[in-house]
């Protein structure tokens, strides 16, 4: 099973990217975890945003690809449905049993398009604070490494 993490902003401190290499590593090869980073749209002090999310969406668009029956589409959206990390666990488990590949998508600072949350097959809210985007994909990281240490029986998320 492959999932793709595709998110909006490049040049990442080096702690985010060491965080999010730290649980990537853990997990095992038949579930790899794959960053695809994406450029941040020009802004400025006029920038309209519905414009910038939109020239934003259409690269995460561009990456993903058309819809397929073996692949789901989940956007992290503040709306988004909020879940355990046990309920994780079982999604991950019926993927891997489906042989569904993932696509995760982070928006850019002013969040995800309609259109991007309109291709998504479900939305997802890691929490009801303001996360910082780079912060997402640490937390992303470490939490599928958790469902899949639960999966295996695994003492670390005790």
């Amino acid at each position: 099973m492959k999932i793709d993490l595709i998110a909006v902003g490049t040049k990442m401190p080096s702690w985010v990217q060491e965080g999010y290499q730290e649980y990537a590593k853990r997990l095992p090869r038949d579930l790899s975890l794959n960053l695809v980073e994406l450029p941040l749209a020009n802004r400025s002090k006029n920038t309209n945003v519905d414009q910038v999310k939109a020239a934003e969406g259409e690269q995460i668009l561009s990456v993903i690809g058309s819809p397929s029956g073996n692949h789901r589409v989940i956007a992290l959206d503040v709306l988004g449905k909020k879940l355990s990390t046990e309920l994780l666990a079982e999604k991950m488990a019926s993927w891997r049993m489906d042989g569904v590949n993932v696509s995760l998508l982070i928006g850019g600072p002013d969040g995800l398009s309609p259109k991007c949350l309109n291709r998504a097959d479900e939305k997802w809210s890691l929490s009801g604070l303001t996360l910082p985007h780079p912060l997402v994909r640490i937390v992303l990281a470490e939490q599928l490494y958790r469902a899949w240490t639960i999966l295996q029986n695994h003492p670390y998320h005790k």
